[in-house]
């Protein structure tokens, strides 16, 4: 590809200087002129009015997708039992569909799982494809990359969402190599644009300072991940649907990985996805004794207790703890945000919480902007009166 200059029609108006990120333009003479440092990126193209730059690249065609349909879910289980995020998804997968007057699917792979098809259909799968095999019955990239892909050439799917868990995380980048598509990690939002009746797929970017809305015009499957709790669960009571079983040729010498023994880890708290009361700390609470003080308030009010990364990186609360946008997304019905100064990150894990409490010495702290009720004051001094009054 090779950019040029058109001297008679070049004004001089310098825009294409400030589009160019490379610094490969400079003004000669008053006329606009391409260094060697171009790298034909095209930016300047777009901004030149008097269509003075010009370019011997060829626009690159849309492919023809009119053969892929439906909206696809990966339906994760363990043990099992449905992780919340395949049921969020569905939701979401539900409205996108109808955008597209296309149906939704969930995609269920393990032994012994077809009992879950039924769950899967009232939260809004019009089918449901259990692929059933002994290998299948402990998670393994492999293993489930082979069977992801067996099913998306053959059936050619316009969309497929995943969560964004351990697995998810795992396995999105691994099929979407191997079915050579794009990939959208721990979208916020996603929508379908009315007019090219594509999908859009907003996630934080640059730290979380913006938000960008990545498109995926050439290629399908259109691939995004969830993170846990973004998208709002539907349950569709006496909604029917197909389970479409699929059978898939795989053996233990295709895996090369075996599952010797599963060890969990003993856990004393709920998970903070389900938890209706959230006690959240930060760096305002100090120390490890500060959230001592956190823990006796959830204890009270039933709840759970979180923090920001700060508070992880120090060692106050363990990892999984953690809230925000490198931690989990909450959507509680109370969010009590103790020491937490509400940068943009943090406030992305709690976008969905239905009523927050913050409590910060700061009255120009940004967590007041979002938060429902503020208490400015020194939380070590209020959060053992809140205690005390509970209690009473």
């Amino acid at each position: 590809m090779t950019v040029w200059i058109d001297a008679d029609l070049c004004n001089g108006c310098k825009r294409c200087l400030k589009a160019c990120p490379y610094e490969g333009v400079e003004m000669r003479d008053g006329k606009a002129h391409i260094l060697d440092r171009c790298t034909s990126c095209g930016a300047c193209i777009e901004t030149c009015k008097q269509e003075a730059i010009l370019t011997d690249a060829k626009p690159r065609e849309i492919p023809d997708f009119s053969d892929s349909k439906g909206v696809w879910v990966f339906a994760e289980q363990r043990g099992g039992v449905l992780h919340p995020v395949s049921l969020e998804l569905l939701g979401k997968a539900g409205e996108l569909a109808g955008s597209l007057n296309q149906e939704v699917s969930a995609i269920l792979l393990g032994d012994g799982v077809v009992h879950l098809a039924e769950t899967l259909i009232q939260h809004g799968a019009d089918h449901v494809y259990p692929v059933e095999d002994s290998c299948l019955a402990q998670y393994r990239a492999i293993a489930y990359t082979k069977a992801f892909e067996h099913l998306i050439r053959r059936f050619n799917p316009n969309i497929l969402l995943m969560g964004a868990t351990h697995i998810g995380r795992d396995l999105a980048p691994r099929l979407s190599r191997r079915v050579a598509v794009g990939l959208t990690a721990d979208c916020t939002e996603l929508t379908i644009d009315p007019d090219e009746k594509i999908l859009l797929q907003t996630r934080p970017a640059f730290g979380g300072n913006i938000m960008a809305t990545i498109a995926n015009r050439y290629s399908r499957p259109q691939m995004a991940t969830v993170r846990p709790g973004v998208m709002e669960r539907k349950e569709q009571a006496g909604k029917k649907g197909d389970i479409i079983r699929e059978t898939l040729s795989m053996s233990e010498q295709d895996i090369k990985t075996k599952v010797l023994e599963i060890v969990r880890e003993a856990r004393k708290t709920g998970d903070l996805g389900k938890a209706k009361i959230i006690v959240a700390g930060g760096r305002g609470v100090g120390d490890v004794e500060g959230f001592k003080i956190l823990e006796d308030l959830a204890e009270v009010l039933g709840g759970e207790v979180a923090g920001t990364r700060v508070a992880v990186e120090e060692g106050w609360i363990p990892a999984d703890r953690q809230v925000g946008q490198t931690g989990q997304s909450v959507r509680p019905e109370l969010y009590i945000a103790c020491g937490i100064s509400g940068a943009i990150q943090h406030r992305a894990g709690i976008a969905n919480a239905r009523y927050i409490v913050a409590i910060n010495r700061d009255a120009r702290a940004p967590i007041f902007q979002v938060a429902d009720w503020g208490i400015v004051g020194d939380l070590h001094a209020l959060v053992p009166e809140m205690i005390r009054q509970l209690e009473n």
